[in-house]
């Protein structure tokens, strides 16, 4: 199965889910599962692709629009609205695998006005830490900025080339001034990415804290998720 990662752009389905209720197989005509379409961000390519092989999954499609959106939310209620309607005739559900990601509401309204739901959550931070529990901690979080194991893979091009801090080092304080601590959310125990996630830290200048989530609320989605 080949995964779509880091930034993506490609649009075709990446892999499938095969699900089972009740100890038997959800299937459709001529005995196949019933096909599911997840829609997701291009950030969570890797680790949505990471729990369908882990649970042999096979009749959930995976398609995923630019995780450079992460950075032009008003981009993602609409390409998601795209896809829905491009590939509604071919599946049985569909299902979309992105928190409010900053849309101001226009994701959960186009959701509500297409029929289909959505991960819970305001942002990925807080599902893979898990909702309840990340909005419980509220203040004692306002100080830190977040990275996960994407971020920290691809912090060079989705943090330090959009500030223009490539270009004008001397703006980091102006952007990261208000922020005392980097918090890496991580997804795996990888050596590579924590040694970046510390490097990150280091160039923003400021002290390094690491949690391990896993997949958090992820993981139940995808596995809640019915054809």
């Amino acid at each position: 199965m080949r995964a779509e990662m880091d930034a993506v752009n490609d649009k075709r389905p990446a892999s499938r889910l095969e699900e089972r209720r009740g100890g038997r197989e959800v299937r459709g005509e001529a005995g196949a599962p019933e096909r599911v379409l997840v829609i997701a961000c291009g950030a969570l390519a890797r680790e949505i692709s990471a729990l369908i092989e882990a649970n042999g999954f096979r009749h959930i499609d995976l398609t995923c629009l630019p995780a450079i959106w992460h950075n032009r939310p008003e981009k993602i209620a609409g390409g998601v609205r795209a896809l829905i309607r491009e590939n509604r005739g071919r599946y049985a559900s569909i299902a979309v695998a992105y928190a409010e990601c900053g849309t101001r509401g226009d994701l959960d309204k186009l959701c509500a006005e297409e029929g289909v739901a959505r991960i819970p959550g305001p942002h990925c931070y807080a599902f893979y830490s898990g909702t309840e529990a990340f909005l419980a901690r509220g203040d004692a979080d306002m100080d830190a900025f977040f990275l996960t194991d994407f971020i920290a893979r691809q912090f060079e091009s989705f943090v330090i080339e959009p500030l223009g801090l490539d270009r004008h080092p001397e703006l980091r304080d102006l952007y990261f001034g208000n922020y005392r601590r980097l918090v890496y959310l991580a997804q795996t125990e990888d050596a590579a990415l924590e040694a970046k996630a510390r490097g990150a830290a280091e160039r923003l200048g400021l002290a390094y804290e690491k949690r391990v989530t896993g997949y958090g609320d992820l993981d139940a989605f995808v596995t809640a998720v019915r054809g």
